[in-house]
C-alpha cells in the first residue's frame, strides 16, 4: 500500500511540473516566392540539428504538395530540396521551383511535445505517438 501511494504521489509531482509549450513556428515565403522561411524554433534544438553533418531537416520540417483530395495529404511525397540555417531561421529551398496558386503544406513534427506524464494518465498521448502540425501556403508569384 505504502508502495502505491508513493508511486502516486510520483507521478501526482511529475505531472504538476511546469510545462513548457512548444514554440510557435512561422512560416514565409521569401526570396521572390522560391524558398520558404521557417522561424521561430527553440534555438537550442536550432543549434543541435545545424550542428549535424548529416542536415536531416525533413524529420523535424517537410514540405509536401496539398493533394486535391485532402484525405490523400498523408500520402504525398516529400518536396524534394535542401535546409540551410539562415541567422535563427531555416530556409527551405526546393529542387524545382514552387509552382504558382499550388497550395503546400510543412508538417512540423513536434517530438517534445506531451512529455507530461499527466498526458499519458489522462489517455491525451501515447508512447511513440509523434505530434505534428501542418501549415499551409501558397506561392503567388
Amino acid at each position: 500500500m505504502k508502495r502505491i501511494t508513493l508511486l502516486l504521489a510520483i507521478l501526482f509531482c511529475l505531472a504538476c511540473k511546469n510545462h513548457q509549450p512548444s514554440a510557435i513556428i512561422n512560416i514565409k515565403l521569401i526570396d521572390s516566392g522560391h524558398s520558404l522561411q521557417i522561424a521561430g524554433i527553440d534555438p537550442l534544438i536550432l543549434n543541435e540539428i545545424a550542428r549535424d553533418s548529416t542536415n536531416n531537416w525533413q524529420a523535424l520540417f517537410a514540405v509536401y504538395k496539398l493533394p486535391a483530395d485532402t484525405d490523400l495529404k498523408d500520402y504525398q511525397p516529400e518536396q524534394p530540396g535542401r535546409y540551410r540555417v539562415v541567422d535563427s531561421a531555416v530556409t527551405f529551398i526546393p529542387d524545382t521551383p514552387f509552382t504558382k496558386q499550388q497550395t503546400y503544406f510543412l508538417r512540423y513534427y513536434r517530438y517534445g511535445d506531451n512529455k507530461n506524464p499527466w498526458d499519458f494518465i489522462k489517455g491525451k498521448s501515447r508512447p511513440g505517438q509523434v505530434h505534428y502540425t501542418d501549415i499551409t501556403f501558397k506561392p503567388k508569384n
